[in-house]
């Protein structure tokens, strides 16, 4: 099946991986079909829609009638089989629960087209887990996205030990058709990659804090106005690249071993700081406290400010 084939999509599962998948979806002119158990959670999931979408409005993102078409794009049902029937592709964004997905895999199985893709948004299952039961094994993959998926470009592919080849290359090449950046996973792995570098990186910010180096609020800023903004452009390996006229090559010539005894020095357990939450909360607290008016004082704020800042930088990466 080619991408194009892909006109319509079924998203299992609102919530807020769920709703930010079917704006994704229906931004790129797809028609989508959102589904999940009662009439309860597609109130929430619709609530968290129109959010979304204020923000893409609000920022400059979509105009007032584009967002319209994009909010028309866009079905809630509590049908499953209303949901699947026709859909070529299916991304579900249930809970991170085995049993749940399994079930839900059923369920879609028992309805969709023997030909649909089956794209599981876990963030940390086995699709080989996941799929251990299912009738069509070789057409579930792994489709972990960033949050929110609308508007971070990130999704990482993984196939499971039955998932064929070619199922997996449709599911990349329709995510880079939609404007996703896709990652493939050349073999399954815990975490993936996005969050395994997340949690080194956040295992040395918890170190450091709690051997009393740093406050919360300085580890965050040093990220944010460091090499934060150097990665928001590139990856490390692209920085390396750029950081010495013999490219990669010539920055680890020059380097050596130097970073060997900071490296003796770093961080290497394996088991967080149980009372790591304690120590954290009232550093956040205070960073929150210290941020100029413009960013805000709570977490709603804070998020609007993310949503802003995250428009403006897809807009940079002709992404928006």
């Amino acid at each position: 099946m080619k991408p194009e084939a892909i006109k319509r999509v079924a998203c299992v599962g609102g919530g807020v991986i769920g709703s930010s998948w079917a704006i994704q979806f229906a931004m790129r002119g797809l028609d989508v079909i959102l589904s999940d158990i009662n009439d309860e959670q597609l109130a929430k999931s619709r609530a968290q829609m129109h959010r979304s979408l204020d923000a893409l409005e609000q920022f400059g993102a979509v105009t007032r009638s584009r967002r319209e078409e994009i909010a028309g794009r866009v079905k809630l049902t509590t049908a499953m089989e209303e949901a699947v029937a026709d859909a070529r592709f299916i991304q579900e964004s249930g809970p991170e629960r085995l049993e749940i997905k399994q079930s839900i895999l059923a369920q879609v199985e028992a309805y969709a087209p023997a030909q649909a893709i089956y794209a599981s948004s876990t963030s940390g299952l086995l699709v080989s887990d996941i799929a251990a039961r299912a009738a069509h094994p070789e057409r579930c993959v792994g489709a972990h996205p960033y949050n929110p998926p609308h508007l971070i470009p990130l999704v990482e592919l993984t196939s499971g030990d039955r998932t064929a080849p070619d199922i997996l290359q449709t599911a990349y090449d329709f995510y880079q058709s939609i404007g996703k950046e896709a990652v493939l996973l050349r073999k399954e792995c815990p975490g993936f990659l996005a969050n395994r570098l997340q949690l080194a990186l956040y295992r040395e910010v918890q170190d450091l804090v709690m051997r009393g180096v740093c406050s919360v609020e300085d580890a965050d800023k040093a990220l944010v106005y460091g090499p934060g903004l150097r990665w928001a452009i590139f990856g490390h390996n692209m920085i390396m690249q750029l950081g010495n006229p013999g490219g990669l090559t010539g920055m680890v010539e020059m380097l050596g071993n130097s970073g060997d005894r900071w490296l003796a020095d770093m961080a290497s357990w394996t088991h967080q700081p149980d009372n790591w939450a304690q120590v954290a909360q009232p550093g956040v607290d205070q960073e929150m406290a210290n941020f100029p008016d413009y960013v805000g004082h709570t977490n709603e704020a804070c998020a609007r400010y993310r949503d802003q800042m995250l428009i403006e930088l897809l807009k940079l990466h002709r992404k928006l």
